[in-house]
């Protein structure tokens, strides 16, 4: 039984015997990245890195819906993107714009 559920992921359409497989696998270095820059101090963050980050993850969630062979591996790490995109964004927006430091600015 075992081997047959092997056999029948080595042989899926985006099994790991093609590229389906392969790009999702290496963007959850993005992920994994923004992950590791949750200990980075908010003022380190960029604006336009999160957003294009962000970005690319919706578009390529809803994309990776309705392509054929479905790909859930894709769907997966896009959204983990936006996830992690989102929180690093709010992060920097609390820095910015709602920290004690922001305030006293104004």
């Amino acid at each position: 039984m075992a081997s047959s559920k092997l056999q029948a992921f080595l042989n899926h359409p985006a099994g790991p015997k093609t590229v389906h497989f392969w790009a999702p696998a290496f963007k959850w270095g993005i992920s994994i990245a923004n992950i590791a820059d949750f200990s980075k101090p908010p003022e380190k963050i960029s604006y336009p890195q999160q957003i294009a980050v962000m970005a690319t993850g919706l578009v390529w969630s809803r994309y990776s819906t309705q392509i054929i062979p479905k790909n859930w591996n894709l769907v997966c790490v896009n959204l983990a993107m936006v996830g992690t995109s989102v929180y690093q964004l709010s992060r920097k927006l609390r820095q910015d714009y709602f920290s004690e430091e922001a305030v006293a600015k104004e």
